[in-house]
Order: structure tokens, then sequence, then C-alpha cells
């Protein structure tokens, strides 16, 4: 990797959520490992949400992806005003409380309705930048770090707090040319991870 300097990656897709393929009218997401984009349909482009690293194939990482939604792990979003460029919970994800445990309870039922509404609605974009850790780890932490200084609704839309690995001071820099045949607001065509 050292001798890495610059990459190329092509992303690919809108594909659909796996299982929501009917529902989205859009094809599966590939079998490969890599870094994966969700997203919503947004004005002449898609607006970021999350991305994700993988060495296993992307479906495979994807169905314990689900498993968090369905179950309230994971905040879930009102997709009809994401596609305008907003962000509104549905409900909060990430940690538990005894009153939110009972809340979930009450709720269970319509949270997992949105929860598969939700799924159902995002737009997933792929790249397969192959299994190496270290830059699949700086790829996801840079381009969320940049989602989060964008402009607004771009830096509004992403969930804060992420668990990233950006580039370690020891690391050399690497400069990644993107390509996608559509708009991915947010992320610029050349990054350096």
């Amino acid at each position: 990797m050292a001798e890495t300097t610059a990459i190329d990656i092509e992303w690919i897709g809108p594909f659909a959520w796996p299982k929501f393929e009917t529902e989205s009218d859009l094809p599966a997401i590939p079998k490969h490992p890599g870094i994966y984009l969700m997203t919503s349909a947004y004005k002449t482009g898609y607006i970021i949400y999350a991305a994700g690293i993988t060495r296993r194939p992307i479906p495979i990482r994807f169905r314990e992806h689900t498993m968090k939604y369905l179950s309230g792990d994971y905040t879930i979003l009102d997709m009809s005003v994401m596609k305008l460029g907003v962000r509104k919970e549905i409900w909060h994800g990430w940690g538990w409380t005894p009153e939110k445990r009972k809340d979930y309870e009450r709720r269970e039922n319509e949270l997992a309705e949105a929860a598969r509404k939700q799924l159902a609605a995002f737009r997933i974009f792929v790249a397969n930048v192959g299994k190496m850790p270290r830059i699949l780890e700086r790829l996801e932490a840079t381009i969320i770090n940049t989602l989060y200084k964008d402009a607004p609704p771009f830096c509004d839309i992403p969930d804060r707090g992420m668990m990233l690995a950006p580039r370690w001071k020891s690391e050399i820099p690497i400069t990644v040319f993107m390509h996608c045949a559509v708009k991915l607001h947010g992320i610029p065509q050349q990054l350096e991870i």
C-alpha cells in the first residue's frame, strides 16, 4: 500500500437494498466486497446518508444492516423528505435506555414498517476497491468527514458519531479519483485519503 499514491474508483448504481428489488424496481447489489453508499434521490442526483465498508460480499453486510434497522438499533428516517434534502427522524437508534425500550415496544409495528419503507427507498452505490482494510477505512472516513464539512443539506443528512479510521500521520496520502455516471451530491471528484 505504501507504493500506492493514486486510485481510480468507479461508483456503480443505483441498486436496491437486498430483498427490496421488487419494491424499488432496481437491480440487486453486486456480490463483491468494497465500499458502499446509502443514498436517496435528490434533485439531479443522489444525496448521501451513509458510507460503509466490508471485506465480505456487500449483500452479506446488508443482511446485518437490515436486522439492525428492523430491531430499532439504527435511526429510521422519513425518506419522503430526505429527497428534499431534509433529515427527519422517525426513530433515533444508537443506544437504549429502559424508557426508550418501552417506547420502542409500544411503537414496534409502526417503526418496523417505517424501517421497511426506508430500506425500499434507499438507492445503493458500490465500488469494488478490494479488501485492503486501511484503503477501505481511509476512504470511508474521508467520505463521511467530507460530508460533515459540506454545506447544508449535505452535512445534515448523515448520522454523527460514526467510528471512523482516517489516514494516520505515518501513512502516505493517496489521491482518489471518483467516477460515477450520475451525480453523488457532497462528494468531490477528487479526494485525498
